[in-house]
Protein backbone atom coordinates (compact mmCIF):
# COMPACT_ATOMS: atom_id res chain seq x y z
CA UNK A 1 0.00 0.00 0.00
CA UNK A 2 1.72 3.29 -1.21
CA UNK A 3 2.04 5.96 1.55
CA UNK A 4 -0.50 8.91 1.01
CA UNK A 5 1.77 11.91 -0.18
CA UNK A 6 0.13 14.56 1.62
CA UNK A 7 0.67 12.69 5.26
CA UNK A 8 4.49 12.18 4.62
CA UNK A 9 5.14 14.99 2.91
CA UNK A 10 5.24 18.86 4.76
CA UNK A 11 3.61 21.31 3.15
CA UNK A 12 5.51 24.76 2.72
CA UNK A 13 3.53 28.01 4.10
CA UNK A 14 1.86 28.74 1.00
CA UNK A 15 0.25 25.07 0.41
CA UNK A 16 -0.88 25.31 4.30
CA UNK A 17 -2.10 28.58 3.37
CA UNK A 18 -4.10 27.67 0.20
CA UNK A 19 -5.32 24.25 2.19
CA UNK A 20 -7.02 26.89 4.90
CA UNK A 21 -8.61 28.74 2.92
CA UNK A 22 -9.63 25.86 0.63
CA UNK A 23 -11.44 24.80 3.59
CA UNK A 24 -12.45 28.33 5.25
CA UNK A 25 -16.34 28.90 5.79
CA UNK A 26 -16.38 32.81 6.35
CA UNK A 27 -18.90 35.18 4.69
CA UNK A 28 -15.89 37.59 3.51
CA UNK A 29 -13.47 34.49 2.24
CA UNK A 30 -13.58 36.23 -1.20
CA UNK A 31 -12.44 39.55 0.72
CA UNK A 32 -9.78 37.78 2.40
CA UNK A 33 -7.97 35.94 -0.40
CA UNK A 34 -7.95 39.21 -1.82
CA UNK A 35 -6.63 41.24 0.97
CA UNK A 36 -3.97 38.02 0.76
CA UNK A 37 -3.41 38.89 -2.68
CA UNK A 38 -2.51 42.74 -2.09
CA UNK A 39 -0.24 41.76 1.08
CA UNK A 40 1.70 39.00 -1.33
CA UNK A 41 2.26 41.73 -3.72
CA UNK A 42 2.98 44.24 -1.51
CA UNK A 43 6.63 42.80 -1.39
CA UNK A 44 7.99 39.80 -3.18
CA UNK A 45 10.02 38.38 0.17
CA UNK A 46 7.24 37.91 1.94
CA UNK A 47 6.45 34.16 2.65
CA UNK A 48 3.30 33.30 4.55
CA UNK A 49 2.14 30.41 6.94
CA UNK A 50 -0.66 29.21 9.28
CA UNK A 51 0.25 30.68 13.12
CA UNK A 52 -2.86 31.43 15.51
CA UNK A 53 -5.30 29.62 13.34
CA UNK A 54 -4.92 31.65 10.51
CA UNK A 55 -3.06 33.27 7.78
CA UNK A 56 0.19 34.93 9.04
CA UNK A 57 3.37 36.91 6.87
CA UNK A 58 6.93 36.98 7.26
CA UNK A 59 9.66 38.99 6.54
CA UNK A 60 12.74 37.16 7.22
CA UNK A 61 11.12 34.30 9.32
CA UNK A 62 9.53 36.95 11.62
CA UNK A 63 5.69 37.61 11.33
CA UNK A 64 4.65 40.67 11.23
CA UNK A 65 1.42 40.74 9.71
CA UNK A 66 -1.33 38.29 10.60
CA UNK A 67 -5.62 38.02 9.90
CA UNK A 68 -8.04 37.70 12.28
CA UNK A 69 -10.72 36.10 11.18
CA UNK A 70 -13.31 35.60 14.42
CA UNK A 71 -16.34 37.01 13.64
CA UNK A 72 -18.67 36.65 10.57
CA UNK A 73 -19.22 40.61 10.28
CA UNK A 74 -15.78 41.50 9.58
CA UNK A 75 -11.95 40.52 9.63
CA UNK A 76 -9.01 42.16 10.89
CA UNK A 77 -5.34 42.20 9.85
CA UNK A 78 -2.86 42.40 12.89
CA UNK A 79 -0.15 44.37 12.39
CA UNK A 80 3.19 43.13 14.79
CA UNK A 81 6.50 42.85 15.54
CA UNK A 82 6.53 39.35 15.85
CA UNK A 83 5.46 37.03 18.74
CA UNK A 84 8.27 38.03 21.09
CA UNK A 85 8.38 41.57 22.55
CA UNK A 86 10.75 43.53 20.92
CA UNK A 87 11.72 47.57 21.63
CA UNK A 88 11.04 49.01 18.25
CA UNK A 89 8.77 51.76 19.30
CA UNK A 90 9.14 52.68 23.07
CA UNK A 91 8.42 56.71 22.78
CA UNK A 92 6.37 56.80 19.14
CA UNK A 93 4.52 54.82 16.55
CA UNK A 94 6.61 52.60 14.73
CA UNK A 95 5.43 54.58 11.33
CA UNK A 96 3.69 57.19 10.35
CA UNK A 97 0.39 56.48 9.06
CA UNK A 98 -0.89 58.98 5.97
CA UNK A 99 -3.34 57.09 5.38
CA UNK A 100 -5.76 56.46 8.14
CA UNK A 101 -5.93 53.27 8.15
CA UNK A 102 -4.00 51.76 10.94
CA UNK A 103 -5.82 51.74 14.39
CA UNK A 104 -3.12 51.86 16.74
CA UNK A 105 -3.26 49.33 19.76
CA UNK A 106 0.66 49.90 21.29
CA UNK A 107 3.22 51.78 19.31
CA UNK A 108 4.46 48.25 17.82
CA UNK A 109 0.82 46.77 16.82
CA UNK A 110 -1.80 48.15 14.80
CA UNK A 111 -4.91 46.38 13.44
CA UNK A 112 -6.97 46.97 9.97
CA UNK A 113 -10.71 46.08 10.25
CA UNK A 114 -12.17 45.06 6.92
CA UNK A 115 -16.15 44.57 7.05
CA UNK A 116 -17.15 44.50 3.76
CA UNK A 117 -15.69 44.17 -0.47
CA UNK A 118 -16.16 48.24 -0.19
CA UNK A 119 -13.46 48.38 2.88
CA UNK A 120 -10.93 46.07 0.36
CA UNK A 121 -11.42 48.13 -2.55
CA UNK A 122 -11.52 51.69 -1.22
CA UNK A 123 -8.23 50.78 1.11
CA UNK A 124 -6.33 48.99 -1.81
CA UNK A 125 -3.42 50.84 -2.46
CA UNK A 126 -3.43 52.47 1.08
CA UNK A 127 -3.14 48.97 2.35
CA UNK A 128 -0.60 47.79 0.31
CA UNK A 129 1.70 51.52 1.04
CA UNK A 130 1.31 50.90 5.14
CA UNK A 131 2.63 46.81 4.03
CA UNK A 132 5.59 48.27 2.70
CA UNK A 133 6.38 50.86 5.45
CA UNK A 134 5.46 48.26 8.10
CA UNK A 135 8.17 45.70 6.58
CA UNK A 136 10.80 48.48 6.13
CA UNK A 137 10.27 49.71 9.97
CA UNK A 138 9.64 46.51 11.77
CA UNK A 139 13.13 45.22 11.15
Amino acid sequence: MAANPKKTAKLTGSEQVLLFLNELEHPLKPEIEDVRTIILEADARLTEHIKWNAPSFCMNGEDRITFQLHGKEMFRLVFHCGAKAKRHAENKRLIEDGTGLLDWAANDRAIVKFAGRSDVEAGRDKLAEVIRKWLEAAV
